[in-house]
């Protein structure tokens, strides 16, 4: 395991992290949670990430209840949460000082831990002033409930203001953000945050690597019973990848499970190593519900020299979507 700094920031997170979207919870219970956190850790994984909005709280319950009964030193890992998404009530939800403050304090309750290692606004909130959220995030810091904060799916734009508003109050900027990044998703972290990542030092924790796994190749022959599309709530998933475009997605997919083949492994980790060569990827968010399917992710990093100048040019040919470089500010 490699270890990469968080942006700008002291913050050292390993290359890939544990994340616990769509599967605590929802398809993992305690005793399976703690096997794929303990697997995680032994393996240097040093991240994991949540937030409020995954199963209504009820995904951080369960990895807080987790993280007690492995016992490990709290210096030792890092463990994040998201605001956007609390509830029903104006009260609930979106990035006003009283729900950010509000989250948080619930967060920590439910992770049963005394700090957030990283807290992000999960999406922007065009209906709360920017210098609001920056200054209840900025407070939260001085109060030691979280140590770095940042963004989730936000634009360069808003980045940029939420950044230079800190900057002219002299308090506490963004340090992070979380967009999805993958072969078919690239527009943000590589082009859109470009200047950022020297403007503000930008680290990124990415999350859909394997897009929503369609890059483990699961889907090329139908969809798998058993598979997240088929959970409910997720129709709208289901519906992205059996649509027209899907279906082109799909086609593209086939083509690079061969180049993989070709190159001595699976297509899910020259998906994986793909974000990886990236150097604005601070670590990459995996996604597990089983530990054999952990395991076999984590076992990409050994094939890390076959991802060659090749490859990467052939990837590049099926995909056909890299974005038109621009310059740096």
């Amino acid at each position: 395991m490699e270890y990469r700094r968080l942006g700008k920031s002291g913050l050292k997170v390993s290359e890939v992290s544990l994340g616990s979207w769509v599967t605590f919870s929802k398809q993992v219970d305690h005793s399976e949670a703690m096997a794929l956190m303990s697997l995680a850790y032994d393996e240097g994984i040093n991240f994991f990430d949540n937030a409020e909005g995954y199963e209504a709280g009820e995904s951080e319950t369960l990895m807080g209840a987790a993280l007690k009964d492995l016992g490990w030193s709290r210096d030792s890992f890092a463990v994040s949460s998201k605001v956007f998404w609390g509830g029903s009530k104006p009260t609930q939800k979106g990035l006003s000082r009283k729900h950010v403050t509000g989250a948080c304090h619930a967060a920590l309750k439910r992770l049963q831990v005394d700090y957030l290692d990283l807290y992000f606004c999960h999406r922007p909130d065009i209906d709360t002033p920017i210098e609001e959220t920056v200054w209840a995030m900025h407070n939260l810091v001085t109060q030691g409930k979280i140590l770095y904060w940042g963004t989730s799916e936000w634009n360069a734009q808003q980045l940029t203001e939420a950044w230079a508003v800190a900057k002219d109050l002299k308090i506490t900027p963004p340090v992070m953000e979380q967009p999805q990044y993958n072969l078919f998703t690239r527009e943000k972290v590589e082009n859109d945050y470009l200047p950022l990542y020297d403007l503000m030092g930008l680290g990124t924790t990415i999350w859909s690597p394997l897009a929503s796994g369609a890059l483990t190749g699961k889907y090329n022959d139908g969809i798998p019973d058993d598979s997240r599309l088929n959970l409910p709530g997720y129709e709208w998933l289901k519906d992205a990848w059996t649509s027209d475009e899907g279906k082109a997605k799909l086609e593209k997919i086939r083509q690079l499970a061969d180049l993989a083949k070709q190159a001595g492994m699976p297509i899910h980790h020259m998906a994986l190593l793909w974000c990886l060569r990236n150097p604005h990827v601070s670590t990459v968010i995996l996604g597990a519900s089983k530990k054999s399917q952990l395991a076999d992710n984590l076992s990409a990093l050994d094939a890390k020299a076959k991802l060659t100048p090749d490859v990467i040019e052939k990837i590049e040919a099926i995909m056909g979507n890299k974005p038109a470089e621009r310059q740096r500010f």
